[in-house]
């Protein structure tokens, strides 16, 4: 999600007028032609993102309960 969120506009001013459909693929060819090395910071952003709802939820099943 965080790299297709940077990636987006990226790939829409590289291919005007493209098409909603069309823009995942080139996002998706996109990431599977990144090295290891280069999706670490973007799996970290993830890992950290899943840690923060995870602790916002349980946070409010706390308070809901």
């Amino acid at each position: 999600m965080f790299f297709a969120n940077e990636q987006r506009d990226i790939v829409r001013a590289e291919n005007p007028g493209i098409a909603f459909g069309q823009i995942g693929k080139i996002l998706g060819e996109r990431w599977k032609a990144l090295d290891g090395p280069g999706k670490v910071p973007y799996e970290a952003k993830a890992e950290a993102d899943k840690k923060r709802y995870e602790l916002e939820k349980n946070e409010y099943l706390k308070s809901a309960a």
